[in-house]
């Protein structure tokens, strides 16, 4: 599980992050609502945690920028704010869930797994860029209707673009999304891998591009 969380306490998020580690969960920490608005695009998270109470505003303000970005994620509050009214105006302002502190590890980590449990619905099932469609459901390409016969690696690379086509994809969510955690990576083991997925999309016309963006990662866009 990968959870984006958004705390302004160091040391409560050191000690939080620390804790669901050890229960095999992904943290991306952020501490400012700023942050957490431009991270949430980067990843597929199963869960954002939000806290209320941040340097540059309120937790709940972030819910509806979240869902006009397109994440689709559940979102749990877990925040100092716990009277009836607080989890009432959060619940109603559009979170998913509503933990306050103090609470316990294994409380939140049976929220964390409820939350992650619930079907997330893409937009669409499936994206078309250029003559490519990619189908997220059944995780096939097509050109033309003539199914793409790649690699595992070179798959899941593609599905990573194709979630966010025309802009840029980070490295490291692109090597997230290909390799397991355990997963020894080589210093040009994605490159290798986009560069064959890059003339396979070629030989068949694909009418896309996957662009190298210089110290940050890859693009993919149409280019007919």
């Amino acid at each position: 599980m990968r959870i984006l969380l958004l705390e302004d306490e160091p040391e409560m998020a050191s000690a939080l992050k620390a804790a669901l580690a050890r229960r095999q969960v992904i943290v991306d920490h952020v501490s400012t609502l700023a942050d957490a608005e431009a991270v949430a695009e980067l990843w597929p998270y199963d869960v954002v945690v939000l806290d209320r109470r941040v340097p540059d505003g309120e937790g709940l303000d972030l819910i509806p920028k979240l869902r006009s970005l397109g994440v689709e994620a559940p979102i749990l509050m877990l925040t100092a704010l716990g009277s009836i009214n607080d989890r009432v105006s959060g619940l109603d302002a559009g979170a998913d869930d509503y933990l306050s502190k103090p609470f316990a590890v294994e409380e939140l980590m049976a929220r964390l797994r409820a939350l992650a449990r619930r079907p997330v619905t893409l937009k669409s099932e499936q994206t078309k860029v250029g003559r490519l469609i990619y189908d997220f459901r059944h995780r096939e390409a097509a050109v033309d209707d003539k199914p793409l016969d790649l690699l595992r690696r070179e798959r899941l690379a593609l599905e990573a673009l194709m979630r966010r086509p025309g802009r840029t994809v980070l490295r490291a969510t692109l090597e997230e999304s290909v390799y397991a955690m355990e997963d020894e990576i080589e210093s040009n083991a994605l490159d290798s891998h986009l560069s064959r997925l890059r003339r396979k999309l070629d030989d068949v016309g694909a009418g896309v591009e996957i662009r190298a963006i210089r110290n940050l990662g890859y693009l993919l866009r149409a280019t007919t």
